[in-house]
């Protein structure tokens, strides 16, 4: 079957390098490219692709809501995300907005097209590390948290600075400093790698 592609990216450069290289493989087509979930389903009511490689954090319309929009309008297309992100609230969302399949972009690009081939198939794709982090108990400790705590939790758990947990949540640096404080209370722990080390149960 050969393959329909629409790349769909805010990054330019990484829609440029993803269309180069996939669009050289003998069986797929890069029909078009989107920088943002809006754009997406237009090109997808133009060019009637039969598989996506999406990004989830875009601005306007993002990967998540774009893959429920899509797959609403068009249920036979495969959606295949391909993000940094691998938290598992991120996983569970966009497979709940009915993504077929879940790639982390440390891949090799070199493994993208073989993946990409599996699931127009009809086979789910999960990265090995995504299965991890679905099949990961959450610590019962969390349950002690807010919403917006959990949220900040799992940010420092990712590694961010409180600068881009403050961009990322819409808040001042600030309130994200005290929320990361009290959240070190909760859990008993005193420092940002042990927050991160009790976010899961591992």
């Amino acid at each position: 079957m050969t393959m329909k592609l629409l790349i769909v990216d805010d990054d330019p450069l990484i829609r440029k390098s993803l269309s180069l290289t996939l669009g050289a493989e003998p069986d797929i087509t890069v029909v078009g490219t989107a920088a943002d979930g809006a754009e997406a389903l237009q090109l997808c009511e133009a060019h009637a692709p039969n598989i996506l490689l999406m990004d989830i954090r875009m601005p306007g319309v993002d990967g998540i809501a774009a893959t429920r929009l899509i797959k609403q309008r068009f249920p036979h297309v495969k959606i295949m995300m391909l993000t940094t992100f691998d938290d598992k609230p991120n996983i569970q969302q966009a497979l709940t907005a009915g993504a077929d399949g879940y790639l982390i972009k440390t891949d090799q690009i070199s493994a993208i097209p073989g993946k990409l081939r599996v699931l127009l198939e009809g086979t789910g794709v999960l990265d090995t590390d995504v299965l991890k982090k679905l099949t990961m108990t959450e610590n019962p400790a969390l349950e002690k948290l807010t919403p917006r705590e959990k949220d900040i939790a799992r940010l420092v758990a990712q590694g961010l600075t409180n600068k881009e947990i403050a961009a990322q949540l819409f808040l001042s640096e600030g309130t994200v400093r005290n929320n990361i404080v009290v959240i070190m209370e909760k859990l008993e722990v005193s420092n940002r790698t042990q927050l991160g080390v009790a976010y899961y149960n591992v």
